[in-house]
């Protein structure tokens, strides 16, 4: 699991095709569980970005496959970094840049199978294994399903469908602007392991990353490392809400300041991906699965053809 490059989301959302996802009022700041007690934070640190194409179609497909969960680390104090097992452990999961993964599993006490669309953090240079990066909620069906299960013993289903397949690498962008939050990081993170492990790409990526607190960013230490490593071409700020500590991060929510400071500007040829929360979409740039763009970004400038809503 440590070397693999690596994420979503955890995030209940609506899908298309035939799915539905249900939205929970789980995603709420206070929501998420603690660090159990005499557990510790392993930060998730992959290692430099990978560039790794598919190079076929992905392992999973319409059809459900039972996957066992083989590790769990904790990443946060509220997120877990899964690790599952694939059933050939020499291929790799094939995800193209950027997609989601379909997860299914009937967690004690539901009626029903529970659907949850995730983002993997890992790259296919992992054969025979796939990461999630997974934030726990109180109320979360799948997420408490999954901390439930015992590495070696539990299993849950996985599917891949056409519509899970987002905008796909390369973005032909030469600035691209990133705001995201909680695990709405993992689709980023797929992003830049083509954008900054591709030697000849020159393309220039500032995020944006809210989180409550500093304890509760995930994928921190491998941010960070990223941005020190790739300093012309990758910036990231985080914004926090609830944050004791004056010297973590900036103060607040993402708003139009820190857009015009750290965003491609409306007109010179970028695009920003968002990826987050409900909350976070319908004052940024509107409902997800609305394509037309409206909130902050509208009221700057943007048209829909520079927001992409993941």
């Amino acid at each position: 699991m440590g070397t693999c490059g690596s994420k979503d989301d955890g995030i209940d959302t609506p899908q298309q095709g035939g799915e539905r996802i249900s939205i929970k009022d789980s995603t709420t700041a206070g929501n998420t569980v603690s660090l159990p007690a005499g557990a510790t934070i392993t930060p998730f640190v992959p290692g430099p970005p990978l560039a790794v194409r598919a190079s076929s179609a992905c392992v999973f497909g319409k059809e459900a496959i039972k996957c066992k969960l083989i590790a769990k680390t904790y990443a946060s104090v509220d997120t877990r970094l899964f690790t599952f097992e694939l059933p050939d452990p020499e291929k790799a999961l094939n995800l193209p840049t950027c997609a989601s993964i379909l997860a299914q599993a009937k967690p004690s006490g539901s009626k029903h199978m529970v659907t949850r669309a995730f983002s993997p953090v890992s790259t296919n240079a992992c054969l025979g294994t796939f990461d999630l990066l997974v934030k726990v909620y109180k109320g979360g069906l799948m997420s408490q399903h999954m901390d439930s299960l015992v590495p070696g013993e539990g299993e849950v289903y996985f599917k891949h469908l056409p519509y899970n397949v987002k905008i796909q690498y390369p973005f032909g962008k030469k600035k691209i602007g990133m705001i995201c939050g909680g695990t709405g990081v993992a689709p980023m993170i797929q992003a830049l392991n083509m954008l900054l492990g591709t030697t000849d790409d020159e393309t220039v990526v500032s995020m944006l990353y809210g989180s409550r607190t500093a304890d509760s960013i995930l994928g921190k230490e491998c941010l960070e490392q990223w941005a020190g490593d790739h300093s012309s071409r990758f910036s990231v700020t985080h914004v926090l809400s609830r944050e004791p500590n004056p010297n973590e991060g900036v103060r607040g929510h993402i708003g139009r300041e820190l857009v015009e400071k750290h965003m491609p500007k409306p007109g010179e040829g970028g695009i920003i991906f968002v990826c987050g929360p409900p909350a976070m979409y319908e004052t940024i740039c509107g409902p997800r699965h609305n394509k037309v763009v409206s909130g902050l970004l509208k009221d700057m400038g943007y048209s829909d053809e520079e927001v992409y809503k993941f």
